[in-house]
């Protein structure tokens, strides 16, 4: 493909010399075949292949790491854009606040913060891209207390659909900086954006992980304690069955196990009574619990450091009882031959359900996430049957809507909002992207003229 423009970046064919690798997303299980590949370093360089797409009648995917990637539709008439927009990090301690370039990742931003004894509302994995973290409202490890990631954000330099660089804020374009917090990536491409930091200098936080014949005392425990906990906490259950690799610690290697991970804003005393409960059930294989900068609380879920093949599937939850326990541990417990790593019950409710001034919303108790690592392609069906199984088992309790950073498959984003959001955002897009040029995981269709 022809790159004459001076601001246009290299664009990659399907035939060109290292397409392959420049199309490979952080989740490996993710076959993107665009029709082109191309990384953008600045807004500039954003605009001219919005400019260079929409001329040739080609549509335009941007990624930032591609977490979700395998949610993607066809990209065969798509320009993959991967944003790398530079200078990654840029912190102003004074007034709190903190620029990020899009495709900047949390581990970056939360280091930059931390001499300042700043912190910011980080998912749970340290190498997730910032921008696509809160274009899905993000849920961190302070939600409870603070609500999503998204409600942080101050304003967004971004590209629009017709090329022109723009600046979305209370301020400016109002509509579509409601509409980004929360509302996905059929509206504008991020190119940067400032966050709100908190003053936060020390969280206590960590994983306790027990062998998984504790498990259905272990999320009982818990359970009981969520339905009373402080909002300063926010925490997990986990049913876990790590890989035999060697970063992970020998005593977790391919063992059913249990596990409870979090974060206290109210110090050891607003966690105590839910640690020594769990205590009491039986001495933890692993006990990371104590006191840490927040830059830290990237690294208590052990998420894995490095792009790895994921198949997962997701639904939201509301109360659940003593049959939903018993039904998560039979489906994905130790007796059950699960073949997932992980199946995950996060804890929801205070502020984040109670919403904020964006878009994006929770809406359950709590927020059901189940994957697996086909390290082998043979694997794949055993786990995608599986993740079903668990979102089916777990049907009886589900609220019907999602949470769309954890939604691994495609689909409509009629599905992830109320009505009234969603009509809003139909309006949004209308304004933003009329011809439909972005491609999204779950794009949101424009209103009628």
């Amino acid at each position: 493909m022809s790159t004459t423009p001076q601001a246009l970046p290299a664009i990659l064919s399907p035939d060109d010399p290292g397409y392959d690798e420049a199309r490979t997303a952080w989740n490996l299980a993710a076959d993107l075949r665009p029709a082109g590949v191309a990384t953008a370093r600045s807004a500039e360089e954003v605009a001219a292949v919005v400019d260079y797409a929409r001329e040739r009648g080609l549509k335009v995917a941007p990624l930032g790491t591609g977490h979700r990637a395998a949610a993607l539709p066809d990209l065969s008439g798509a320009l993959l854009l991967w944003t790398k927009i530079e200078p990654g990090v840029v912190v102003d301690a004074e007034a709190r606040r903190v620029r990020v370039g899009a495709g900047t990742i949390w581990a970056d931003v939360v280091g930059a913060l931390a001499p300042h004894g700043l912190a910011a509302m980080s998912g749970s994995a340290a190498d997730v891209g910032v921008a696509g973290y809160v274009l899905g409202g993000g849920l961190s490890w302070l939600g409870r207390k603070h609500g999503l990631a998204a409600e942080s954000v101050r304003s967004f330099e971004v590209v629009l659909p017709d090329g022109r660089i723009a600046t979305a804020s209370p301020e400016q374009e109002a509509d579509l900086f409601w509409a980004l917090r929360g509302g996905g990536g059929s509206l504008a491409i991020i190119t940067s954006l400032e966050l709100e930091a908190l003053e936060l200098e020390e969280v206590y936080a960590g994983a306790s992980i027990w062998a998984g014949e504790h498990a259905p005392e272990i999320l009982r425990r818990w359970h009981e304690w969520t339905r009373t906990a402080p909002e300063t906490v926010t925490t997990s259950a986990r049913l876990l069955r790590l890989p035999p690799l060697p970063d992970i610690p020998e005593p977790l290697r391919d063992r059913p196990l249990v596990a409870v991970d979090g974060a206290s804003l109210g110090g050891e005393a607003d966690a105590r009574t839910l640690l020594d409960g769990l205590r009491e059930v039986a001495e933890p294989v692993l006990d990371t619990w104590g006191p840490m900068p927040p830059a830290r609380l990237v690294e208590i879920h052990m998420d894995p450091p490095m792009p790895v093949p994921g198949i997962g599937h997701h639904t939201m939850l509301g109360e659940l009882d003593d049959a939903a326990l018993a039904a998560f541990v039979e489906v994905a417990g130790p007796d059950s031959g699960s073949p997932l790593l992980m199946a995950e019950l996060r804890q929801l409710g205070g502020a984040l359900a109670r919403g904020g001034e964006g878009c994006g919303r929770v809406d359950g108790a709590f927020c059901l996430f189940g994957v697996g690592m086909p390290m082998d392609p043979a694997m794949a069906p055993a786990i995608t049957a599986h993740v079903d199984l668990l979102v089916e088992r777990m049907s009886p309790w589900a609220t019907g809507g999602a949470y769309l950073n954890f939604t691994e498959r495609g689909g409509d984003a009629a599905l992830l909002h109320d009505e009234e959001t969603y009509s809003r955002l139909r309006t949004a897009r209308a304004a933003s992207d009329p011809e439909q040029l972005l491609v999204s995981s779950h794009p949101i269709a424009a209103a009628a003229a």
